[in-house]
């Protein structure tokens, strides 16, 4: 009589911190625990007490930088590598339906970037994903191709490889000159069906959700939108994180069952990465099988917008000053366009300030706004709600004046002025101008 062999208990880990990852987003990892094993540090940033962690997982899932991780002792690691040893048998030997699932997902293979044009001119989003995809192709090991629609578009195939693209799949047929969603779908499923890629990703703008969305229903897959941060984990899924809930949780999306994995992240939430002169790759061109008779809408005439003189291009710009309801007024904004100008900048606004009629929509950072990614970001009198923070917490420095010591603001902000904006800013352009005559 052979013993029977006791049970393995799977090891948890503790949560750790990953050195110069955190952004300080305003405590989620903290307010996440159920064993309350999460304190911040002045800097805002995650302590674990590891003699409370309980190996949850929690807080990694709601960290939207993936700034913690699971540590595990060698010998921890060594029972993980053993048991997934043992689960890789049972599922060859026992689940026929595991088996087949991997198997499916196995023939799906490669990054796909997107590249949205407008007669010939690239969204600059589609160079940000650029980046993000090449981190992610690197991490499991697969190339980044981008994916390049229109006509006679073929020079944003090597425009593409500038920006870490392995390989550029150029559909280039009249047909695509004007997007048209028909068009793109029937192009984008063909390619889809014919390669397999496991993971789509595209700008969150109006032609890229609408894209994204009619792709993922025509193929049958998942598909994740306006994702502020993306990562993949040991199984190739692709974690997507973007805000839940009208912005007050960060959400972890995966779709684990089906391919190709399939996000839109907005303009400015991914930095753009850096161009390499003289990069190359390789050019396949694809013939699809779309006609123009087949395609019942039909581009008579583009009318381009007319923006007003007074049309400022937020999302756009590298320093803001941003006003929320602690300006008091429309009036009071004035200032703000003060030291907007003197720092060759422009005002924003929250959404309670846009809410109020006292500046308008185009100028609104945060969820339902604009995202921004400037040098600079002044908030004044805005309290800092999730909502706004996940619009504008990725600016390279964020300077917060508020009266209220306890604003969340402050827990992203970089310099936090405790005081009256009304006496802060007028001094600061002071300031500003003393400066300039120096």
């Amino acid at each position: 009589m052979t013993e029977a062999k006791k049970p393995v208990k799977k090891p948890r880990g503790k949560a750790r911190l990953i050195e110069g990852r955190c952004i300080a987003c305003g405590a989620r990892c903290e307010s996440s625990c159920p064993v309350n094993a999460v304190s911040m540090n002045d800097a805002g940033e995650p302590l674990v007490l590891d003699d409370k962690c309980i190996g949850c997982v929690k807080c990694v899932k709601v960290c939207p930088a993936q700034a913690l991780e699971m540590f595990f002792t060698p010998e921890e690691q060594r029972i993980l590598d053993e048991l997934a040893k043992s689960a890789q048998v049972e599922v060859e030997e026992e689940d026929p339906e595991a088996k087949a699932l991997a198997a499916k997902l196995a023939a799906y293979r490669g990054v796909w970037v997107f590249v949205e044009q407008t007669e010939g001119e690239p969204a600059r989003v589609s160079w940000e994903l650029m980046g993000k995809g090449r981190e992610l192709a690197d991490a499991i090991g697969t190339e980044l191709v981008a994916i390049v629609l229109g006509d006679q578009v073929e020079s944003l195939c090597r425009e593409a490889f500038a920006y870490g693209a392995d390989q550029a799949i150029l559909v280039d047929a009249p047909v695509f000159r004007h997007y048209r969603t028909e068009a793109y779908l029937k192009a984008l499923c063909h390619l889809i069906d014919g390669r397999k890629p496991e993971i789509i990703l595209m700008g969150a703008t109006g032609l890229g959700r609408d894209l994204a969305g009619a792709v993922a229903t025509v193929v049958g897959t998942g598909l994740t939108a306006d994702c502020t941060g993306l990562a993949v984990d040991d199984k190739r899924n692709l974690m997507q994180t973007r805000p839940a809930f009208g912005g007050n949780i960060m959400a972890t999306i995966m779709c684990d069952k089906f391919r190709p994995q399939m996000s839109t992240v907005r303009p400015h939430v991914m930095p753009l990465p850096e161009r390499r002169e003289g990069a190359s790759g390789e050019i396949v061109r694809v013939e699809c099988p779309v006609e123009e008779r087949d395609i019942l809408t039909k581009v008579l005439e583009i009318v381009k917008d007319q923006k007003g003189k007074d049309h400022v291009d937020v999302a756009g710009a590298e320093f803001i000053i941003s006003g929320g309801r602690g300006m008091m007024g429309p009036d009071n904004f004035a200032i703000l366009k003060e030291l907007a100008d003197e720092l060759g900048g422009v005002v924003g606004a929250s959404r309670s300030a846009v809410d109020a009629g006292w500046m308008p929509h185009d100028r609104q950072v945060g969820q339902t706004g604009k995202t921004v990614r400037p040098k600079i970001y002044i908030a004044c009198g805005i309290s800092g709600a999730i909502q706004h923070l996940v619009g504008m917490q990725e600016s390279d420095l964020i300077i917060a004046i508020n009266r209220d010591k306890d604003a969340p603001i402050f827990e992203v902000a970089h310099y936090g002025i405790v005081g009256d904006l009304f006496q802060i800013v007028p001094e600061l352009i002071e300031g500003i101008r003393e400066l300039k005559k120096a």
